[in-house]
C-alpha cells in the first residue's frame, strides 16, 4: 500500500468517527430530551391528582367556598359574568358549603357584566338563606368590582384597598384639527342622522352630547339604586363625592359605610364562617389546557435550570 492510499483511508477513518460521534451526541441529547418530558409528564399528574384527591377529600366535609373575581368583568374575560355565575352556583349548591367568599381584584368593568353577577348574588341568597356570601376585597374594588361586591351580605378589605369610583364613563377622541392640518377630507355616509354619532372624525354635536350624557347618567343611576340597596343603612350618604367616582382606601371605606369589617379571606373563613378549610370554586381551564401549561412550566424550569440568565416575576 502506497503512502497516498495509506493518508486517504486515514482521512476517511476520521471522517467515519467523527460523524459517528456527532450521532452519538445527537441521540443522547434526544434521549435527555424525552426522558425529561416523560420525567415532567408524570410529576404533572401526580401533582394534579393529588390536587383532584385532596379537592375531592374537601368536598366531603363542611368548608368555606371561595370564588375568584380577578380582572377586568367583561365578556370573554377571565372574571365574565358567565364564569363568576356558574362558580358562585356551584359553591351555593354544594352541600357541605357553610359560606361563600367572594374575592374580589377588579378595577371593574361593563355595567351590564356587573349587573349580571349582582342579580345572581341576590337570588342565590335568597335561594339559600342560610349560606352567607361575604365579599373579600384585596387590592381593589372599583366601580364594577364594587357594583359587584355591594349584593354581598359584608364586605371586608384590607386597610389600603382601593375601595369606591361609583360612576360610569365613556371614552372617546377627536381629531377634527388634526385632519384639517392633514388635509384630509371626512368622507361619510349614513341611513339616519345620528348613526355616526361620536365620530371622532367630525365636530361636537351638542344635541349628541345632551343624547350620551342623560343615557350615562341613567346607567349611573342604576348603580347607586343597587349600591344603596345592597349596603342600606350601613352607607354613610352624606359622605360629598359618594356616588361622583371618588376612591377611598379600605381603612376610609369603613367610617363611610362602604365596607363592614378590615379583614382578610382567611379571616373570614375562620373566624366568621367558622370553616377553615376553603375549596376554590373558581372557574378555571379544562384539565387538557392546565396540563399542557404544567408540562410547559415543568419543561422550562428544567431545562433552564442551569442558565445564567436573568428572569422576573
Amino acid at each position: 500500500m502506497n503512502e497516498q492510499d495509506s493518508g486517504w483511508e486515514k482521512k476517511f477513518i476520521t471522517k467515519l468517527a467523527e460523524s459517528s460521534l456527532r450521532e452519538q451526541k445527537r441521540g443522547r441529547r434526544w434521549s435527555i430530551f424525552f426522558k425529561l418530558l416523560t420525567f415532567g409528564y408524570l410529576i404533572t399528574l401526580l401533582v394534579m391528582f393529588s390536587d383532584s384527591e385532596m379537592a375531592a377529600n374537601k368536598l366531603t366535609s363542611k368548608h368555606t367556598a371561595l370564588v375568584d373575581l380577578t380582572g377586568l368583568i367583561a365578556e370573554g374575560e377571565k372574571a365574565s359574568s358567565d364564569n363568576i355565575v356558574t362558580a358562585l352556583r356551584d359553591a351555593f349548591e354544594d352541600k357541605n358549603t357553610s359560606g361563600v367568599i367572594l374575592r374580589i381584584n377588579s378595577p371593574g368593568g361593563t355595567p351590564v357584566q356587573a349587573g349580571y353577577i349582582y342579580d345572581e348574588i341576590i337570588r342565590l341568597r335568597e335561594k339559600y338563606p342560610d349560606t352567607p356570601l361575604y365579599a373579600v376585597i384585596s387590592d381593589m374594588c372599583a366601580s364594577g368590582g364594587y357594583y359587584v361586591a355591594a349584593a354581598a351580605d359584608k364586605i371586608y378589605a384590607d386597610k389600603a384597598s382601593i375601595v369606591g369610583s361609583i360612576g360610569v364613563r365613556m371614552d372617546n377622541f377627536g381629531f377634527v384639527d388634526a385632519m384639517k392640518k392633514l388635509g384630509v377630507e371626512r368622507r361619510t355616509l349614513t341611513a339616519g342622522k345620528n348613526k355616526a354619532l361620536l365620530d371622532p372624525f367630525a365636530p361636537i354635536d351638542k344635541e349628541v352630547n345632551k343624547h350620551m350624557s342623560s343615557m350615562l347618567q341613567s346607567i349611573h343611576q342604576q348603580f347607586i339604586s343597587a349600591v344603596k340597596k345592597g349596603r342600606g343603612d350601613r352607607l354613610k350618604h352624606d359622605v360629598e363625592g359618594l356616588f361622583s367616582g371618588l376612591i377611598w382606601t379600605g381603612e376610609q371605606s369603613l367610617d363611610i359605610g362602604l365596607i363592614d369589617e378590615l379583614a382578610s379571606a382567611g379571616y373570614v373563613a375562620r373566624e366568621v364562617i367558622g370553616e377553615e378549610d376553603i375549596v376554590n370554586f373558581t372557574v378555571t381551564d379544562d384539565l387538557l389546557d392546565r396540563l399542557a401549561k404544567r408540562v410547559g412550566a415543568t419543561m422550562a424550569s428544567i431545562l433552564m435550570k442551569n442558565e445564567n440568565q436573568p428572569y422576573m416575576y
